[in-house]
């Protein structure tokens, strides 16, 4: 094992526990030195922008009473994150990024939080999001603009877009996130760190300040985890699936799954749009298929469902509900940029009676049908994160085709999200400066499958992160 580096902001999550567990260091110790990264970088990267300096101090202390005391301990006992601005955490604002709600103070916690306190996690910070959770990119009038920490020019992602620059810079281990379409998946990708999208109905999701949500929101919307390596995504979708009965849709399956058939077989998907991918996304799917081949998957690129189709689906089924429930609130309540982008998303949606829209759900219905028979005989699919590389700040408000584009370069997340299977976003390497990567995909409820196959994708491509801002 290597030596672990100095500076307790740099360790993972899983030593930081393990060294809190055996007295090795303190929690008081770990929640310092993140807090201290924070007032470092944070001022150039304005990712955290709610630091709960006394509050965690404090929670960090009797953690290390607990620990004096030997009492049972969770597997993040003491151990230093953050969460999402969207998601209710009690006492705190939740305010989404929208102004008007910079003074909605949560009166309980989103579960996958709560789950997060329940194994020992300390949250030190709320991460910015943009307004509504609606953007490829994380800015907002309220806390201005979330910077990705290897480019000033190119986007953390959206719409946990803080959390992930957080991550990327060592201000914390590990971060809460959600993704209705992509947002752990695509600022994972964007940051150089690996995010997990579990299953639907893996890890219970209720925020108890909020209404209840839409149809499609019930049926797609994930929280999951975001990090620096895979054994960090472990330890914190263990902790975030457990039961929580405020989710009627959560699922009791065993977080790990029987042995499958050997060799185990990879579909790869190259071209998921038709119109072909960036050289360096191409690029970074074939080097990850040669390393599961050399680990001894059977990687073929068998004759794959359409994801475009299903992209579409999720396109009118979720901006769709947006245009009835939300888009009136975005353009009294959103900033000029996301008013901009709401209007070209309502734009390319054509008007349906109510018969049509539920037809879209015996479309999905199909389409899910047809994934699942194919990962029956390919329990994995290789695929890419983004057609393209990442995104330019406000490349989604330029125009009608850019806001389309951005949409399309993203067939995958969307696609797959309105499947509802697992996915890990994983680097593999840095390309003109800028992280690439891939995604992993596994059956409904085989994230330790997905797992175990980016985790040795992540083997041969070892990042540099936790890094300081490279501009």
């Amino acid at each position: 094992m290597s030596a672990l580096p100095t500076g307790l902001w740099k360790w993972d999550a899983a030593d930081l526990a393990a060294a809190i567990r055996t007295k090795g260091i303190s929690s008081r110790e770990a929640v310092a030195a993140c807090l201290g990264r924070i007032d470092a970088v944070n001022p150039t990267l304005n990712a955290v922008v709610l630091t709960l300096r006394d509050s965690a101090l404090a929670a960090a202390d009797e953690a290390d009473r607990t620990v004096a005391r030997g009492d049972v301990l969770g597997i993040l006992h003491g151990v230093p994150i953050t969460t999402k601005l969207s998601a209710d955490q009690a006492g705190v604002p939740n305010s989404s990024g929208v102004v008007a709600f910079k003074d909605r103070i949560s009166n309980g916690d989103e579960a996958s939080i709560a789950n997060l306190k329940k194994a020992g996690a300390i949250v030190i910070g709320r991460t910015n999001t943009p307004p509504f959770c609606l953007r490829w990119m994380t800015e907002n009038d309220l806390h201005g603009r979330t910077l990705n920490p290897w480019s000033v020019e190119h986007v953390p992602g959206g719409s946990t877009g803080g959390g992930a620059s957080a991550v990327a810079a060592g201000m914390c281990p590990l971060t809460q996130g959600s993704d209705n379409g992509g947002s752990i998946r695509y600022p994972a990708f964007c940051t150089g760190i690996a995010g997990l999208r579990p299953s639907l109905g893996r890890v219970p999701y209720y925020n108890p300040s909020q209404a209840e949500r839409t149809l499609s929101s019930q049926l797609i919307a994930v929280s999951g985890p975001l990090a620096r390596r895979v054994r960090d995504l472990r330890i914190g979708f263990t902790a975030m699936a457990q039961r929580d009965l405020r989710d009627p849709f959560w699922s009791p399956v065993p977080l790990a799954g029987p042995p499958l058939p050997r060799p185990i077989k990879v579909a790869l998907c190259t071209n998921p749009t038709g119109e072909g991918v960036h050289p360096s996304v191409f690029d970074s799917l074939h080097r990850a298929a040669r390393i599961l081949a050399d680990a001894g998957y059977a990687v073929e690129q068998p004759r794959l469902p359409s994801i475009l189709e299903a992209h579409e689906v999720w396109d009118l089924i979720c901006q769709g509900e947006l245009r009835e429930f939300l888009a009136g609130t975005v353009s009294e309540l959103g900033d000029a940029a996301m008013k901009q982008a709401m209007v070209y998303m309502m734009a390319r949606l054509p008007a349906f009676t109510l018969g049509e829209y539920l037809t879209l759900y015996t479309r999905r219905a199909a389409i899910v049908r047809e994934w699942s028979v194919l990962l029956e005989d390919y329990p994995l699919l290789l695929a890419p994160v983004s057609t393209r590389p990442q995104f330019v700040h406000g490349e989604d408000i330029r125009s009608q085709e850019a806001n389309d584009d951005s949409y399309r370069a993203q067939a995958t997340l969307t696609a797959f999200a309105l499947v509802g299977i697992p996915g890990v976003a994983i680097p593999t390497g840095v390309t003109s400066g800028l992280p690439a990567g891939v995604l992993v995909m596994a059956q409904r409820f085989r994230e330790d499958v997905a797992l175990d196959a980016a985790e040795i994708i992540e083997a041969q491509f070892p990042m540099p992160t936790p890094i300081d801002p490279r501009f």
